[in-house]
Protein backbone atom coordinates (compact mmCIF):
# COMPACT_ATOMS: atom_id res chain seq x y z
CA UNK A 1 0.00 0.00 0.00
CA UNK A 2 2.88 2.37 1.11
CA UNK A 3 4.59 1.63 -2.58
CA UNK A 4 1.45 2.46 -4.29
CA UNK A 5 1.26 5.99 -2.28
CA UNK A 6 4.55 6.17 -3.56
CA UNK A 7 4.11 5.56 -6.91
CA UNK A 8 1.05 8.37 -6.64
CA UNK A 9 3.60 11.27 -5.28
CA UNK A 10 6.02 10.31 -7.67
CA UNK A 11 3.77 10.79 -10.61
CA UNK A 12 2.28 13.92 -8.84
CA UNK A 13 5.41 15.80 -8.70
CA UNK A 14 6.24 15.26 -12.42
CA UNK A 15 3.04 16.51 -13.65
CA UNK A 16 2.98 19.69 -11.44
CA UNK A 17 6.87 20.00 -13.20
CA UNK A 18 5.12 19.65 -16.31
CA UNK A 19 2.09 22.21 -15.88
CA UNK A 20 4.27 24.96 -13.76
CA UNK A 21 6.27 26.17 -16.74
CA UNK A 22 2.68 26.47 -19.13
CA UNK A 23 1.59 28.40 -16.59
CA UNK A 24 4.37 30.45 -15.77
CA UNK A 25 3.83 31.50 -19.48
CA UNK A 26 0.22 32.42 -18.88
CA UNK A 27 1.09 34.88 -16.01
CA UNK A 28 3.69 36.63 -18.24
CA UNK A 29 2.53 40.50 -19.40
CA UNK A 30 1.20 40.49 -22.49
CA UNK A 31 4.09 42.35 -24.83
CA UNK A 32 6.83 39.42 -24.21
CA UNK A 33 6.77 36.74 -26.56
CA UNK A 34 6.37 33.04 -25.73
CA UNK A 35 8.90 31.94 -28.34
CA UNK A 36 11.56 34.10 -26.30
CA UNK A 37 11.51 31.33 -23.61
CA UNK A 38 12.84 27.97 -24.06
CA UNK A 39 10.44 24.87 -23.93
CA UNK A 40 11.24 23.03 -20.42
CA UNK A 41 11.43 19.64 -21.30
CA UNK A 42 9.50 17.21 -18.71
CA UNK A 43 11.92 15.09 -16.25
CA UNK A 44 12.34 11.88 -17.24
CA UNK A 45 9.80 9.33 -15.22
CA UNK A 46 11.19 7.15 -12.98
CA UNK A 47 10.36 3.11 -13.50
CA UNK A 48 11.31 2.50 -10.07
CA UNK A 49 8.61 3.42 -7.14
CA UNK A 50 10.38 5.95 -4.40
CA UNK A 51 9.39 4.07 -0.70
CA UNK A 52 10.17 5.66 2.47
CA UNK A 53 12.89 4.85 4.26
CA UNK A 54 10.84 3.45 7.13
CA UNK A 55 8.52 1.33 4.58
CA UNK A 56 7.86 -1.56 6.27
CA UNK A 57 9.17 -5.26 4.63
CA UNK A 58 6.38 -6.83 2.26
CA UNK A 59 4.59 -9.38 4.63
CA UNK A 60 5.34 -13.16 4.71
CA UNK A 61 2.66 -15.59 2.87
CA UNK A 62 1.49 -18.77 4.16
CA UNK A 63 -1.29 -20.55 1.86
CA UNK A 64 -3.10 -23.28 4.24
CA UNK A 65 -4.95 -25.64 2.32
CA UNK A 66 -9.25 -25.33 2.83
CA UNK A 67 -9.08 -28.85 4.40
CA UNK A 68 -5.81 -28.64 6.46
CA UNK A 69 -7.03 -25.81 8.80
CA UNK A 70 -10.74 -24.53 10.30
CA UNK A 71 -12.12 -22.00 13.00
CA UNK A 72 -12.88 -23.38 15.82
CA UNK A 73 -15.12 -20.69 17.64
CA UNK A 74 -18.42 -21.26 17.90
CA UNK A 75 -18.01 -25.41 17.39
CA UNK A 76 -20.15 -27.62 19.21
CA UNK A 77 -17.94 -29.60 21.72
CA UNK A 78 -19.09 -32.83 22.94
CA UNK A 79 -17.55 -35.38 25.40
CA UNK A 80 -16.21 -38.56 24.26
CA UNK A 81 -19.58 -40.73 25.09
CA UNK A 82 -21.18 -38.35 22.95
CA UNK A 83 -22.64 -36.04 25.38
CA UNK A 84 -23.28 -31.85 24.47
CA UNK A 85 -20.86 -30.13 26.14
CA UNK A 86 -21.23 -26.38 24.77
CA UNK A 87 -19.49 -24.70 22.06
CA UNK A 88 -16.39 -22.85 21.84
CA UNK A 89 -16.56 -19.35 23.36
CA UNK A 90 -13.13 -18.03 23.26
CA UNK A 91 -9.45 -18.88 23.06
CA UNK A 92 -6.87 -18.32 25.80
CA UNK A 93 -3.49 -17.48 25.19
CA UNK A 94 -0.38 -16.80 27.23
CA UNK A 95 1.76 -13.71 26.94
CA UNK A 96 3.68 -15.15 24.26
CA UNK A 97 0.49 -15.97 21.93
CA UNK A 98 0.64 -20.35 22.81
CA UNK A 99 -2.85 -21.21 22.74
CA UNK A 100 -3.28 -22.35 26.60
CA UNK A 101 -6.86 -23.40 26.71
CA UNK A 102 -10.48 -22.84 25.12
CA UNK A 103 -13.31 -21.47 27.17
CA UNK A 104 -16.85 -23.34 26.71
CA UNK A 105 -20.67 -22.11 26.73
CA UNK A 106 -20.95 -24.76 29.11
CA UNK A 107 -24.91 -25.90 30.37
CA UNK A 108 -27.87 -24.25 30.68
CA UNK A 109 -30.86 -24.64 27.64
CA UNK A 110 -31.13 -21.93 25.14
CA UNK A 111 -28.48 -19.82 26.18
CA UNK A 112 -30.26 -19.58 29.54
CA UNK A 113 -28.35 -20.78 32.67
CA UNK A 114 -25.34 -21.36 30.95
CA UNK A 115 -21.93 -20.40 32.35
CA UNK A 116 -18.17 -20.35 30.85
CA UNK A 117 -15.67 -23.35 31.60
CA UNK A 118 -12.21 -23.19 30.42
CA UNK A 119 -10.55 -26.59 29.74
CA UNK A 120 -7.20 -26.99 28.57
CA UNK A 121 -6.60 -26.82 24.71
CA UNK A 122 -4.27 -30.30 24.93
CA UNK A 123 -8.19 -32.25 26.12
CA UNK A 124 -9.62 -31.25 22.78
CA UNK A 125 -9.32 -33.44 20.08
CA UNK A 126 -9.92 -31.78 16.28
CA UNK A 127 -10.16 -35.21 14.40
CA UNK A 128 -12.87 -34.31 11.76
CA UNK A 129 -13.68 -30.53 11.50
CA UNK A 130 -14.26 -30.15 8.06
CA UNK A 131 -17.73 -28.66 8.21
CA UNK A 132 -19.13 -26.52 10.40
CA UNK A 133 -21.38 -29.28 11.98
CA UNK A 134 -18.99 -31.36 12.96
CA UNK A 135 -17.76 -31.19 16.48
CA UNK A 136 -14.64 -31.29 18.41
CA UNK A 137 -14.03 -34.01 21.31
CA UNK A 138 -13.26 -32.74 24.90
CA UNK A 139 -11.86 -35.54 26.95
CA UNK A 140 -13.49 -34.81 30.12
CA UNK A 141 -16.94 -36.04 31.42
CA UNK A 142 -19.63 -33.88 31.52
CA UNK A 143 -19.60 -34.36 35.66
CA UNK A 144 -16.01 -33.36 35.23
CA UNK A 145 -17.14 -30.09 33.53
CA UNK A 146 -19.95 -29.57 35.84
CA UNK A 147 -17.58 -29.21 38.42
CA UNK A 148 -15.37 -27.07 37.39
CA UNK A 149 -15.54 -23.47 38.65
CA UNK A 150 -16.90 -20.68 36.12
CA UNK A 151 -14.99 -18.50 34.15
CA UNK A 152 -14.52 -14.66 34.66
CA UNK A 153 -12.42 -12.26 32.83
CA UNK A 154 -10.14 -10.78 35.03
CA UNK A 155 -9.78 -12.81 37.45
CA UNK A 156 -7.40 -15.78 37.85
CA UNK A 157 -8.14 -18.65 35.42
CA UNK A 158 -9.18 -22.04 36.43
CA UNK A 159 -8.47 -24.35 33.60
CA UNK A 160 -9.67 -28.04 34.02
CA UNK A 161 -7.26 -30.28 31.88
CA UNK A 162 -7.35 -34.00 31.12
CA UNK A 163 -4.44 -35.24 32.76
CA UNK A 164 -3.87 -33.17 35.26
CA UNK A 165 -0.29 -31.84 34.08
CA UNK A 166 -1.26 -28.66 32.82
CA UNK A 167 1.58 -26.40 34.31
CA UNK A 168 0.71 -22.43 35.81
CA UNK A 169 1.99 -19.82 33.84
CA UNK A 170 5.48 -18.29 35.58
CA UNK A 171 5.18 -14.33 35.86
CA UNK A 172 7.24 -12.38 33.54
CA UNK A 173 8.87 -9.82 34.85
Amino acid sequence: MRAIGALILSVAIVVALTVAPSRAAEDQPAGQNEANVPPMAPPPVSTVPVTPKDAAPPPSVTIIGASEAHGVLGRDVRSAAGEDMGRIVDVIVDRTGHVRAAAIDFGGFLGVGSRKIVVDWNALRFGKIANKKDSITLELTKAQVAAAPEYKEDTPIVVLGASGSLQPLQAIQ
